[in-house]
């Protein structure tokens, strides 16, 4: 275990690299040595704004941090984390891992080879209201999820399924935890070039079923999981940090967070519906997965969204959005 402060660094200090900075600056184990930027201008920007060094090449900023986040456009990922990874420095790259299976998998050896952390920036894992979930034990026979948003020019040259979709596949892997059995989907191309709006059916092992839908062409933006297992659901809205939960139980029980308990009707048992609203802690989650990578580079935890968790999001997503072009073409 290491008690110093961890050196890190950025590269990519783009709209959400920015915001990298900006944490890493606030969290008390985290030592920002500096940052890089393709553009020196934005980097500079960046750089005085926050009064953090700018290095002019990657290979010095490597030369002396001991990890780094990696926020450039996707398809940089892979190469730029491959150079990190050699340097023997950990990593933690914002999602999707990589654009191909076959560079995540590079990825995921050669870390192994070199004993160092991949973390991957599924930053919905971090929601309160997700989190809040995890006081319950969690059986899902059923999952609706919709993720809808209106348009912007902003990512559109990814398809939404890679951009948006892939958020909700990897809550969905972490809540279900069994193999994907079968995979049915649908979307289409409205505004753009890519796919804009997809649909997705998916089958697991344990015969838990989850519908998921994305779409970047809606009239309000909506981040909404429903889970439905035996004697209970749950519905969480990502967006307002709200989760409410329903639980059929033997007996009239008070609950938790102000629960309202209702007499089932007509049931000989006398079961009863207790609705709860548990209480949200209303941290920043982009500020809790980077002091989680921190601590892990520590030693002290475990990366909450490992490398290997961000590759099995990334295989799905890529079986969903090849399952889509060809239903298009």
């Amino acid at each position: 275990m290491i008690n110093e402060p961890i050196n890190i660094g950025v590269i990519g200090v783009g709209h959400l690299g920015q915001h990298h900075v900006k944490h890493y600056n606030k969290i008390r184990n985290a030592n920002l040595i500096g940052i890089f930027d393709v553009d020196s201008n934005r980097a500079a920007k960046i750089g005085k704004k926050y009064d953090v060094p700018v290095f002019e090449n990657v290979e010095d900023l490597l030369n002396k941090v001991d990890g780094v986040s990696i926020v450039t456009p996707t398809p940089n990922h892979s190469e730029m984390a491959k150079l990190c990874i050699k340097h023997n420095k950990h990593v933690f790259i914002e999602k999707p891992i990589t654009v191909t299976l076959e560079e995540a998998d590079e990825l995921l050896k050669l870390s192994k080879d070199k004993k160092t952390i991949i973390q991957v920036g599924h930053i919905e894992r971090l929601n309160p209201a997700l989190i809040a979930l995890n006081t319950y034990r969690i059986a899902p026979k059923f999952i609706e999820i919709h993720r809808l948003a209106p348009y912007t020019s902003r990512g559109t040259d990814v398809p939404v399924v890679l951009d948006k979709m892939i958020h909700d596949i990897d809550i969905l892997l972490s809540l279900v935890k069994s193999p994907v059995d079968k995979i049915q989907a649908t979307g289409l191309s409205i505004l753009t070039d890519s796919v804009d709006i997809a649909h997705a059916r998916i089958r697991f092992e344990n015969s838990t079923v989850a519908s998921i839908t994305s779409s970047r062409v809606a009239k309000d933006e909506v981040r909404k999981v429903k889970v439905f297992q035996k004697n209970l659901y749950a519905t969480i809205d990502l967006l307002l940090g709200l989760t409410e939960i329903y639980k059929i139980t033997g007996k009239k029980d008070s609950g938790r967070g102000g629960a309202m308990t209702v007499p089932l009707q007509n049931d000989s048992n006398e079961k009863f519906i207790v609705y709860e609203k548990p209480s949200i802690i209303k941290d920043d989650p982009l500020q809790m997965e980077l002091a989680n990578f921190i601590n892990s580079i520590q030693g002290k935890e475990a990366p909450i969204v490992t490398g290997k968790a961000g590759r099995d999001a990334l295989e799905v997503a890529i079986q969903i959005q090849n399952m889509i072009i060809q239903d298009i073409h």
